[in-house]
């Protein structure tokens, strides 16, 4: 009988965080404009965490079906410059991101919380959702947050991991709004 290994377990070989957009950065919802434009909103304190990580070294990444510029101009106001929007097949972002930085997928931690994330999250090491994810997620997930999407399980996993590396104290005066 072979022992599964625990989520913590995983948490000393992360370089890389790969984060969906809709779901995970943002409670999913958004608010339509009568000019059709989708409004997001994002956590404060998930931004926090990532900047935090940008600054520590992490590689950071997003990949996302949506295509809103709203939210590449917050990313990138956070130091993330891999941010793939109106991604089709998130396979093929995934796999061009990893060659591009040389990263193997045994130091990536990859959060979603719907079917299109199902694909990237059963090829990386630490498959991450959200609590409120679809159940086919979350049964893929080493490790489901007690936090919902877009109110803190970015900052849950980014925190973890940079804690059990010790790089989550020191940096607390890192500009992240």
């Amino acid at each position: 009988m072979s022992e599964t290994k625990s989520y913590k377990e995983y948490l000393a070989d992360i370089t890389t965080f790969i984060f969906d957009v809709d779901g995970v950065l943002t409670d999913g919802n958004v608010s339509v404009t009568t000019d059709g434009e989708m409004l997001r909103t994002m956590n404060i304190k998930d931004g926090f965490a990532l900047k935090t990580a940008v600054d520590a070294g992490f590689n950071i990444c997003v990949i996302s079906g949506g295509s809103n510029e709203g939210v590449r101009k917050r990313l990138s106001g956070l130091g993330i410059k891999d941010i793939y929007l109106g991604a089709q097949n998130k396979i093929d972002q995934l796999s061009e991101y990893l060659n591009a930085k040389n990263v193997d997928t045994s130091h990536v931690l990859y959060m979603g919380d719907d079917i299109p994330d199902y694909p990237v999250m059963v090829m990386v090491a630490l498959p991450c959702c959200p609590q409120d994810a679809v159940p086919e997620i979350k049964g893929i997930s080493k490790y489901v947050s007690h936090k919902n999407g877009g109110k803190g399980a970015v900052r849950d996993v980014i925190e973890q991991v940079m804690k059990v590396q010790d790089k989550w104290n020191g940096n607390f005066d890192a500009k992240y709004d």
